[in-house]
């Protein structure tokens, strides 16, 4: 297992430990837990930059890398939600695109077509995280509220993008 990969596996093994240190409640937990997904979150981005840049592709960090962030970001999403500081609707929005974006890259696979990552969605995981962290300092509802636009507003282009992108991956037959 190459070095990106191993980072890959490393964020998949840190979101229980960031679930959990959310659920303790001890004193510091919710930064302690927000050091945790600082370090995930910056496992995304090094694992594609070494990935990337040594030539270490594998269809297992393909496989793996866009389901960890998925990971990541539900866990952090979902327990917003469950304090009331991101809205379930936004959260199904967040998973439909995600679904749909994964449907059609599954479409594409079995055709033989790998569908690249547009930069809309690079800047969607990006302003995601950065708004996940903000969350966690206590701020006033308004920035809760400029962030789920922020997330809801990236996800939905960067989906619409994607479909536009490769509207010939699915034939209506």
């Amino acid at each position: 297992m190459n070095l990106a990969n191993k980072l890959t596996v490393l964020r998949v093994l840190l979101i229980p430990v960031f679930l959990l240190l959310l659920y303790l409640g001890f004193p510091g937990s919710r930064y302690a837990a927000l050091a945790v997904f600082v370090i995930a979150s910056a496992t995304d981005f090094l694992d594609g930059h070494i990935a990337r840049s040594r030539n270490m592709i594998t269809t297992f960090g393909k496989f793996l890398d866009p389901l960890a962030d998925k990971m990541l970001v539900f866990a952090a999403l979902l327990w917003f939600c469950a304090e009331g500081r991101f809205p379930v609707w936004a959260m199904a929005l967040v998973a439909a695109r995600e679904f749909a974006v994964s449907g059609l890259r599954m479409i594409a696979a079995g055709e033989g077509k790998v569908l690249a990552a547009a930069w809309s969605g690079k800047i969607k995981t990006a302003s995601t995280m950065v708004c996940i962290i903000l969350m966690f300092f206590p701020v006033p509802p308004a920035v809760d509220w400029v962030c789920t636009a922020v997330i809801v507003v990236t996800t939905l282009y960067s989906g619409v993008e994607y479909f536009v992108k490769n509207k010939g991956v699915i034939r209506f037959e």
